[in-house]
Formats: structure tokens, sequence, C-alpha cells
């Protein structure tokens, strides 16, 4: 891989990890909920359910579901119904710990199940297959650098998402600061959801 290629896959992956989305907006409401240590099962695992979903596409899986608009739109409804139903709980929580009695307690194979039922995951994930990685005689060595360096970005930009929704817990426990945090988060859910839902697995 050229200088140039890693560039550009470098602006993608800062592009595409640090935006605002349903991951990052989860690990923000699950440190500013119950504290940084909560968050990070949900935070390792991102990287690791998207991982599994670039070596899947990697090895043709991606191309298959795109290929098959109905079990597309099922991974789209899945994901869609999911978000909603975080959306609705999160924008219920009002004092902190306050989600765990509702059930928002998005964890590890909760956070890993998400990455499989967001299309936008799958779509980003054929990108970079199809930018980057197949057709290639060095495919091998292309994915042993893209793997970690999209595994990084992923970690990373949720850690930093929810450092800052950490840091401002003992703010969000004044008044109706928090509900007033978690219900702006939920909205971001509802117009990831709204995003996926109108979004061409083709495009």
């Amino acid at each position: 891989m050229n200088a140039s290629e890693l560039s550009a896959l470098l602006l993608l992956a800062t592009a595409m990890s640090f935006s605002p989305g349903p991951n990052t907006t989860l690990s923000s409401a699950l440190a500013a909920n119950h504290g940084l240590r909560h968050a990070m099962p949900f935070i390792w695992a991102v990287p690791a359910g998207w991982g599994l979903v670039l070596l899947l596409c990697t090895a043709g899986v991606g191309a298959l579901v795109v290929a098959q608009p109905a079990l597309a739109l099922a991974i789209k409804l899945f994901g869609v119904a999911y978000l909603l139903w975080l959306a609705f709980k999160l924008a219920r929580s009002a004092r902190l710990g306050e989600a765990d009695a509702r059930r928002l307690d998005v964890g590890f194979v909760q956070g890993i199940a998400l990455q499989f039922v967001n299309i936008k995951a799958w779509m980003l994930a054929l990108a970079i297959v199809a930018g980057w990685i197949a057709g290639r005689d060095d495919l091998l060595q292309r994915l042993a650098v893209v793997l970690p360096l999209m595994l990084c970005f992923a970690f990373f930009s949720n850690l930093a998402y929810a450092l800052i929704g950490a840091l401002l817990r003992n703010w969000l426990a004044q008044g109706r600061r928090l509900l007033c945090f978690n219900r702006v988060m939920a909205a971001v859910l509802v117009l990831t959801a709204v995003w996926m839902l109108q979004a061409k697995a083709g495009a």
C-alpha cells in the first residue's frame, strides 16, 4: 500500500469514526449515565464487532448481503428497531444510573450485535474492501494493515466520546441536565435510524 492510498484511508477512517453515529452516541450516553468503567465493554465491542464485519466483507459475505434485497432490508429493519428501542429507553432516563433500571445496558455482546444490524457498518466495510483490499495480489498484507488501523480508530473514537460523557457526569447530575442530555442523545439515535431506513444498500 503506497502513501497516497494510506493517506486516503486515514482520511476516511477519521471522518467515519469521529463523526457522531449510533456507536459514539451510545458511548457518550453510557459513560454519562454510569461512568467510564461501565461504558468500556461497549467501547471494546465496537471494534470487535466491526472487525468481524470487515472480515466477512473481505470473504465476500458483504457483497452477498447487498445482492439480496430481502436480507439487506431485514438487517436494516432490525438495526432501526434496536436503535429506536434504545432511544426510547434513553429519553426516559432522568437520573444517573436510572438507565440500568430501564435496561439501557448495552454491554459487549450487545455492542457486537449492533455492528451486524447497522447497515452503515456494512457499507463502510464494503467500501474499504472494494477500495483497499479486494482484487489485489497482496490482499492479506493489505488486510493486515487495514484491519488493525480501522480497529484502532473504532476504539479511540468511541473512547473519546465516552470520556466527554464521563467528564460531564457531575455537571449533568444537577437539575434536569441529564434528562436533556439523554433526550438529545436519543434524538441522534432516532435520526440515525431514519437515515438507515432511507439509505439505499447499493449507495
